[in-house]
Order: C-alpha cells, then structure tokens, then sequence
C-alpha cells in the first residue's frame, strides 16, 4: 500500500552564493560537519520517520546529483525517486536518462507542478516539502500527526532565531491559537524573531490547486512568495509547528563557517553522533577535547597531523603539515595544510586553497601554505 505522505525534497541550488566553496559540486553535495553532506540531513531524518521514499525534485547538474544519491542511499527499507529517470536507476543505472522536453523549472514551485505526476499520484492526501541545505535532525511524524488532527491546509515548521538573521528568511506571525496571520519573505526591516524552518506539511489537495491557478499568472514560480501568500489571502487554515532544538539554513560562507564553530564550541546543539556518516563511512571521527596537537577539534581517525589543529572540523583524509597550526577552521575531505602555514578563520578546500570568510575578515589570516580567496 502506497504511503499516503509523499516526501518531495527540493533540491535545485546552485550555490552561488557559497563562493569557492560552492563551485564546482551542488550546493546539495557540499561537505558538512566532518560526515556528511548538506542533502544527507533531510534524507536522513525521512528514513529515521519510517518513510519509504522521497523524491527529488533537482534540475542543476541532476545527473550528477542523482548518481550519488544512488550509490549513497538505495538501501533496504528506503530510497530516493528520481521522478523521470526513476525507471532508468531502477534498472541499475546502465543508460544515460533523458531528459523530458519542456521549459526549464523556475523556482520550487515549478518543480512541484511540473512533476505534478510523481507528486500528487492515487492515495497520496499530504505533501511533505523538504529541503537539501538544511542542517537538523527532526522526526517528521509528530508533525504530519498534528496536520492530520488539526485539519489544516499547511503546517509549517517555524523557529525562533536571532533578530539580525531573519532577513534571510521567511518572517512568521501566529495568533494565540497557533494560526499563521502573517508571512514575508526576506523582510528587508524584520519585526519579529520567528521565521519558516522552510519544511513543512500540504494538504495534497489544496496544494495541487494552488498550484494549478498560479500556473500561467504572472507569479515567481515559489512556494514561499506564491503559494503561501495565495494560500493566506485565500483564508486557508495555516498553522505552525515549533520545530525544537538545532535548525540551520546553510545559504552563506559565513553561515557555513559559523555552524561548524558552534559544533567545537562548548554545549554544542548539534553534537557529531547525531550527523549521518554519508562521507567516508568507514573512517571513524570524533570530538578531541585536548591531545598532543589537537585541541578541542572534530578530527577523522586518518587525520595526519604534524602541527596543530585547535577549534576545528577535519573531515576524512586531512593532511596538517609540520609546524603548521590551523584555528577556528573547517578542512575538507583530503585538504592538504602546507608545512609551516597558519590558518586562522577560514575553509580550506580539497585542492588546498583557502576561503576566507567576510565576518572573520578582521581576524582571518592566512600565512604561506595555500593561496587565499
């Protein structure tokens, strides 16, 4: 019997805003955390709710993204729907798929009524929207519970966070009884801290219809400035979900940089045993409080460390030359740190160049070893 929840997971960024540490692979695919990858969060935490499938909704370089969700997540007991070229990935992934005719999808929107047929198929009464940049751990069943009770068009998650970050989201407003009054999308003079964790519940129904009036109006093809917005003024019942503990949207170097210094820091929200092992799985990695050349850092058991590496992520295959010292850092997978350099602030990436980041810029630094960005 199919799942009457269908897990749709929007994963079509670019990740320009990333800088260097975004070009050249998906925004998706961009290492987290010394074990993962940033898509690896929501997969992860929609097979640990017992839901069979999810499918991907992607159009950047969708080739390359769904091959490696192929080999990383076609397991017992769950997988990933490729949509279109679903049927060439079950047969092994022999020919290269095809790419159906059409315009280009311009927006998360787009995605979902374009595809509306692997979205919205027989028996199918909600529609859970995840993202792939997002860094949490969350079981999606009370969530989808409290939809179904409550009778409601949309949950959506919410957190609260600080004031200066809220303009990089969608801003909430809830009366006493929980139901959203109010929803601006990157609010240029935010008035409140509450913003869309960006996950969130559909009635199957009311979004297929909502999608379908937009469609061919003069709309930007999005969920949160479409459809949300129609869904509000339209007098849908809209109610939110406090979403406890950590959440993160990773959309900037300076996010990303930040995130990875809040897991080395004391009483961290999201701790290393709770991250998927999707990078390397084999090689164990752990948080070292203090040992010779190490200090207080997430290192992999392959780290080779000639120097010293303080308040920083290594992933698997980190190299740390003799004398050098890397500080408050994130290494990538096979990250090499020149003999003698000092690196303070900053991502250092597989080649070996190092991004330095726009709030660290007073106190980032970067002697020899690597050429900076």
């Amino acid at each position: 019997m199919a799942d009457p929840v269908r897990a749709v997971l929007l994963a079509g960024g670019e990740g320009r805003r990333m800088g260097r540490l975004g070009q050249g692979r998906l925004k998706p695919l961009v290492p987290f955390g010394g074990a993962c990858r940033l898509i690896d969060f929501s997969l992860a935490n929609a097979a640990a709710s017992g839901l069979g499938e999810v499918l991907l909704l992607s159009q950047y370089e969708e080739k390359q993204l769904m091959d490696d969700l192929y080999r990383t997540w076609w397991r017992p007991g769950f997988r990933v729907h490729f949509g279109p070229y679903d049927e060439v990935y079950r047969e092994g992934g022999a020919r290269e798929p095809v790419r159906p005719a059409g315009p280009p999808e311009r927006g998360t929107a787009d995605a979902l009524i374009r595809k509306a047929r692997y979205v919205f198929g027989p028996g199918t009464s909600e529609v859970l929207v995840l993202h792939a940049d997002h860094v949490y751990r969350f079981d999606y069943r009370p969530l989808i519970a409290r939809h179904r009770r409550s009778g409601a068009a949309l949950t959506m998650a919410y957190q609260r966070i600080e004031r200066r970050f809220v303009h990089l989201f969608g801003m909430v407003e809830f009366d006493a009884t929980g139901q959203l009054t109010a929803f601006v999308e990157k609010p240029a003079e935010p008035t409140g801290d509450l913003v869309f964790a960006a996950f969130c519940v559909f009635d199957a129904a009311v979004l297929h219809r909502y999608l379908e009036q937009l469609d061919g109006t003069g709309w930007q093809h999005d969920i949160s400035r479409d459809v949300i917005p129609a869904m509000l003024s339209g007098g849908e019942r809209i109610l939110g979900y406090e979403v406890p503990g950590h959440w993160e949207d990773i959309g900037t170097p300076d996010r990303y940089h930040l995130a990875h210094m809040a897991m080395v820091g004391r009483n961290p929200a999201l701790t290393l045993d709770r991250l998927p092992h999707t990078v390397r799985p084999a090689t164990a990695r752990r948080l070292v409080a203090d040992a010779p050349g190490i200090e207080r850092s997430v290192v992999p058991a392959d780290l080779v460390n000639h120097g010293r590496i303080e308040r920083s992520v290594a992933f698997p295959g980190v190299r740390i030359g003799v004398g050098a010292v890397v500080r408050r850092s994130v290494l990538l997978p096979g990250a090499s740190v020149d003999a003698g350099a000092e690196i303070d602030s900053a991502i250092v990436l597989e080649d070996g160049v190092v991004q330095r980041l726009d709030h660290a810029r007073g106190g980032a630094s970067v002697r020899r070893g690597g050429a900076s960005v």
